[in-house]
C-alpha cells in the first residue's frame, strides 16, 4: 500500500484529491494538511511514502516543503500538483528535489499512475514544461527572491530587514539587484515580472 499525504490549502480541492486517490486499491491517504508547515510536521511524524503538494500554501510553500524534505533526508518523495504551468516554477521544483510536477488539470488516472511511478523510484514531469524549463534561467538568488517576495507583500525595507535579520541597507541592495535583473523600474514591477516567469 502506498501511503500518501495531501498538502493543499483549499479544503474542497484537498478533499477531492483525497477522494480520487482513495478509489485506488493500492493507495491510502494517511493524512491531509492545509499548509506547508503542517505538512512538514506530519511528514516527520508519520513518514508517508509520497506527499502530493500545491505550490502556493500559507506558512510554507510546496517548494519550500520539498526543499526541507530533501534537506532533512526524510524518506518521503514529493509530487507538486499545481495550476502554475511556468517553467520557472518547474526549475525551482527540480532544484528543491521534487520527484513529480503535474498540473491540476491532469486526469485523475494520470495522477494515480504518477504516485505509483514516483513510489517506485521514478520521476514524473510534464514533458512540455520540462523542455521549456531550461530555456529561460532564473536570475534571482534565493535571498533576492525572498526579499522581493516580502516587498511584494507590502513590507517596508525596515520591516523586511527586521524579519530577515538584515540591515536596511542590505535589504535595499538585494531589492536593487532584483529590480535590475528583472529590467524593472521599481519593486512592484519587478515582483510582477518575476511572478509571471515563475521565479517568485
Amino acid at each position: 500500500m502506498i501511503r500518501v499525504l495531501i498538502a493543499e490549502d483549499q479544503a474542497m480541492v484537498r478533499g477531492a484529491l483525497a477522494a480520487l486517490l482513495e478509489i485506488e486499491e493500492d493507495i491510502a491517504i494517511v493524512a491531509q494538511a492545509a499548509d506547508g508547515q503542517e505538512a512538514l510536521d506530519r511528514i516527520r511524524e508519520i513518514r508517508p511514502d509520497i506527499v502530493v503538494a500545491d505550490i502556493e500554501m500559507p506558512r510554507m510553500t510546496g517548494l519550500d516543503l520539498a526543499r526541507e524534505v530533501t534537506r532533512q533526508s526524510l524518506p518521503t518523495r514529493v509530487i507538486i500538483l499545481t495550476t502554475f504551468a511556468r517553467p520557472g516554477y518547474l526549475r525551482r521544483a527540480l532544484d528543491a528535489g521534487v520527484a513529480g510536477y503535474l498540473l491540476k488539470d491532469t486526469p485523475a488516472e494520470r495522477l494515480a499512475e504518477a504516485v505509483r511511478r514516483v513510489d517506485g523510484g521514478g520521476r514524473v514531469i510534464d514533458p512540455e514544461l520540462a523542455s521549456d524549463a531550461w530555456s529561460d534561467p532564473d536570475p534571482l538568488t534565493d535571498r533576492e527572491r525572498q526579499v522581493l517576495r516580502l516587498a511584494d507583500e507590502g513590507r517596508t525595507t525596515a520591516a523586511i530587514g527586521e524579519y530577515l535579520g538584515l540591515a536596511e541597507g542590505t535589504v535595499r541592495n538585494y531589492l536593487s539587484e532584483a529590480i535590475s535583473k528583472m529590467g524593472a523600474r521599481n519593486r512592484i514591477e519587478a515582483a510582477r515580472t518575476a511572478r509571471e516567469k515563475g521565479w517568485l
